[in-house]
């Protein structure tokens, strides 16, 4: 049932909604438009529009949401494989099957993926902050350095309490 979840997880993940909304609503490739040819939701609001924009970071965030809402509800959230289930929308998006170098930051999904697991909004108000924090006021480059010290940044709060 874990590997389940995983394959659902990360197939959800590869449905770049950042390129399929934009094209079909705007006639846009946000690959193409984006100066940083990043598929994600900002691209989305800012060359899209907010319409646009606010319907890709709903599905975005959903694909994240759905598939870890449902496997924290059937299965042992505290397994080994929960972990990899947790990462496979994440990993999906990043690396999406049908184009494996072409797929996003992870960002809105990675938001979704908490929700599913904690609906409690604390968590996902601190990765926020932090997310936020080195995106604005202390830089880090490149975004996936930028992802990794946020989650280390939201894991050492944790260890702390």
């Amino acid at each position: 049932m874990y590997y389940l979840f995983i394959l659902l997880g990360y197939l959800s993940g590869s449905i770049l909604y950042a390129q399929l909304i934009p094209r079909l609503f705007n006639g846009i490739d946000i690959r193409e438009a984006a100066s940083d040819h990043n598929p994600g939701a900002f691209n989305t609001f800012k060359l899209a529009g907010r319409k646009t924009g606010a319907i890709v970071l709903i599905l975005e965030l959903a694909k994240g949401f759905l598939p870890i809402c449902a496997a924290a509800h059937i299965l042992d959230v505290h397994a080994p494989l929960f972990g990899i289930i947790l990462a496979a929308p994440v990993i999906g998006h990043a690396f999406p099957f049908m184009h494996p170098k072409k797929g996003g930051k992870a960002i809105a999904v990675s938001f979704g993926c908490l929700l599913g697991l904690l609906p409690n909004l604390s968590p996902f108000f601190l990765l926020a902050f932090f997310y936020l924090l080195f995106s604005l006021l202390i830089i880090i480059r490149p975004h996936l350095l930028r992802t990794i010290i946020t989650y280390l940044c939201v894991q050492f709060q944790d260890i702390g309490k």
